[in-house]
């Protein structure tokens, strides 16, 4: 803050008195749009959350009673169920007792209904007049003599009954029977309606009903066939049905739709709610019928909004926080609008310096990316940040973001050893480091670079080093092209001198000799050695005077074409005898459905001569010399050899005139500087690998025949 204010006078003090004063109108201006803006946020978000706490709490209500409604729509569907199989079994039973032709039938097959069915106590059967024609053992401890005249009296009342309507007993008030019931219904006859009684343990058939009940805010009422409640009743609830309260108006209502086998949903005030056991909050009633042949019964739930309420004050709370939390933000932010207001004009002067080095920074960037010299920034920890345009191409793919290694994946290890060796050194000195003129294969093909590690300042981690790429090898094919030129030059005038002033003369001396060796019989053999010397230097002769005049192969119609298989059948037979002498194999690998090429037939034969000429001379006895050919954009001749191979320190010089490495007096050096001459002359190329005791391969690209390049076939 006083960094802040320093800057404000510094500025104000500069700044005239008018433009002063202008300048704090703004800002009170400024500030006091800030403040209404937020309050009037502050009182919009306060109404607006307001309401939607409001129309929550209401649809939470909504739900609140769909839920209990549901919840006694199901548990009174599954009663239902209930009362459906208990009719069932009332007719099946008066079906047993028809069908049963004998006493024993009877109570064996009426006998095992009980027994099987726990939840049946009593099965009896009465006659038109009222009489009991069966009736099922039971424990004396189950039934005494008010069930058993429950039991008749049910019984002989549902003679008068419809066949499949079910009356039923009203609640027994002894506690070990509170749960039973009687259940009866009439069959038809042949000799007139008679009826059958069950006497049942309803307590199973409540056991579902006590799931809807398992809050703990939540009361369940259960109103029998008779209107009277049920043992699954809440004792509170049951009190007030059997004893109605004039202060319990809505309670009364529910309680009214009920025994008239009505469903629905209530909302039940609080004053009520305190009177009934279920705290100071509104009650939410839900009651549905479960109607039976004869008659119904009705199951309802009185639940608590208390968790409601509940939800409510969270809300209420949560808006108190909110809105403490938003007067809170609306002083700061008028705090920070007022020091925002006085630090504009400072953040006005940075930000023009700032525009003024990303300005520098972006023409900085444009540089290291145009200049046609690879440069890569490293970060302290190796790895790769940044890399422009000329090395971008070269690197392996996902090189940014990788260690050195990963970007060179083409160099060798020692190669890459060398670039971090070279990196570590400069960091360690702090000064630049270089290698000047290296021959390096550092993206996957050899060539003659200058690098150079430039440490960077400590303070910014992401480029600690810059590595700079200088690819000398353009350079250096250039320097090499002038040098050879001046050597052919050289080589031409020599070879002019040399025809001139000793051509003639052997021509005379060999002449002689011939003469001699004709009429001096004895003196033959020193003639032939002289005659075969004179030839040997004319030849030499003849390969300077070829090599220097750079002859270019004739045309036909504007076009050459020479086919490939030809020329490669006929270099072969002519070195097949000097092969054979040297136990050296020839194979040759060239399809006849080659595309012509654009060459000077006699010149190709030269080529691919001193190619094999010189595969020969480096095989041993045993070697093989093989001779391939294949097109595509271009022809591709190689000529392979498993000799003795060339040392990496003459690979580079065996293309020039007079280099070889032959023994003195077995080679003029010229024969592949003359092949390399007459490929450049047709716009090929030349290549040669070499590894020592493993042999050579030289592979020799040279251009098609107009008209059919793009149409090659493999050979």
């Amino acid at each position: 803050m006083a960094g802040v204010d320093r800057e404000s006078t510094q500025f104000a003090m500069a700044t005239p008195q008018p433009a002063r004063l202008l300048h704090f109108r703004e800002m009170n201006r400024a500030t006091m749009i800030a403040v209404v803006a937020c309050l009037v946020i502050l009182a919009g978000l306060t109404v607006g959350t307001v309401q939607l706490a409001r129309q929550e709490l209401a649809r939470a209500e909504v739900e609140f009673a769909a839920d209990r409604r549901r919840a006694v729509d199901a548990v009174a569907r599954e009663m239902d169920k209930d009362f459906e199989n208990l009719g069932e079994v009332l007719r099946y039973a008066g079906q047993l007792f028809r069908m049963a032709s004998a006493p024993r039938d009877r109570e064996r097959d009426l006998g095992s209904l009980v027994t099987v069915l726990k939840q049946y106590i009593v099965v009896a059967v009465y006659d038109t007049d009222g009489a009991r024609l069966f009736d099922s053992a039971a424990p004396a401890a189950q039934i005494g003599p008010e069930l058993r005249a429950a039991i008749d009296e049910v019984g002989q009342r549902a003679l008068a009954l419809p066949s499949g309507q079910i009356d039923a007993s009203p609640p027994f008030t002894a506690d070990g029977a509170a749960w039973f019931r009687v259940f009866a219904t009439s069959f038809p006859t042949a000799s007139g309606p008679q009826s059958v009684a069950l006497l049942v343990d309803t307590q199973p058939m409540f056991a579902k009903v006590r799931l809807i009940v398992s809050e703990p805010q939540t009361r369940l009422l259960v109103l029998g066939a008779h209107g009277l409640p049920a043992p699954a009743s809440a004792p509170v609830l049951a009190q007030k049905v059997i004893a109605p309260d004039a202060r319990l108006p809505v309670y009364q209502l529910v309680v009214a739709s009920m025994r008239v086998g009505e469903g629905g949903a209530m909302r039940v005030p609080a004053e009520e709610a305190r009177l009934l056991g279920l705290g100071a909050a509104e009650v939410v009633a839900a009651w549905a019928a479960i109607p039976f042949h004869g008659g119904h019964w009705s199951v309802a739930t009185l639940s608590s909004t208390a968790l409601l309420r509940e939800h409510e004050q969270a809300i209420v709370l949560r808006l108190a926080a909110a809105g403490s939390a938003i007067a809170l933000c609306l002083i700061l932010f008028a705090a920070y609008a007022v020091l925002a207001t006085r630090r504009s004009i400072a953040m006005r002067e940075r930000l023009r310096q700032a525009a003024q080095v990303a300005h520098l920074h972006e023409m900085t960037e444009k540089i290291l990316e145009n200049v046609p010299t690879g440069v890569l920034a490293l970060s302290a920890d190796g790895r790769i940040t940044r890399v422009n345009r000329v090395l971008r191409e070269k690197l392996a793919d996902g090189a940014l973001g990788g260690p050195l290694a990963g970007a060179f994946a083409a160099a060798p290890p020692s190669v890459v050893a060398r670039l971090g060796g070279l990196i570590d050194a400069a960091l360690a000195q702090g000064r630049v480091q270089s290698l000047h003129g290296e021959h390096l294969a550092l993206f996957g093909k050899e060539g003659q670079y200058s690098l150079h590690a430039v440490p960077l300042e400590p303070h910014f981690p992401e480029a600690r080093v810059l590595l700079v790429v200088e690819d000398l090898s353009e350079v250096r094919a250039l320097e090499s092209r002038l040098l050879r030129a001046e050597k052919l030059a050289t080589v031409g005038v020599l070879a002019a001198g040399i025809a001139h002033e000793i051509g003639t003369p052997l021509g005379v001396v060999r002449g002689r000799a011939e003469y001699l060796q004709g009429k001096l019989p004895e003196a033959a053999g020193g003639m032939n050695i002289i005659i075969e010397q004179i030839d040997r230097v004319t030849r030499t002769i003849r390969e300077l005077l070829d090599f220097a005049r750079q002859k270019r192969p004739p045309t036909r119609n504007g076009a050459r074409a020479a086919a490939l298989a030809p020329v490669v059948r006929t270099v072969a037979e002519l070195l097949r005898f000097e092969a054979e002498r040297r136990d050296v194999a020839i194979d040759t690998g060239v399809s006849e459905e080659l595309p012509l090429i654009d060459a000077d037939p006699e010149e190709l034969q030269q080529v691919l001569v001193n190619l094999v000429m010189n595969a020969l001379d480096a095989c041993a006895k045993g070697g093989h010399v093989e001779i391939r050919a294949s097109a595509a954009a271009a022809a591709r001749i190689e000529v392979i050899d498993d000799g003795c191979g060339i040392p990496d320190e003459h690979r580079h010089q065996v293309f020039d005139p007079f280099f070889t490495t032959k023994k003195r007096g077995q080679g003029t050096g010229l024969g592949l500087a003359i092949v390399a001459q007459i490929v450049s002359g047709h716009g090929g190329e030349i290549e040669l690998e070499s590894a020592v005791g493993k042999g050579t391969h030289v592979t020799v690209q040279w251009p098609l025949a107009k008209g059919v390049r793009g149409n090659a076939v493999a050979g």
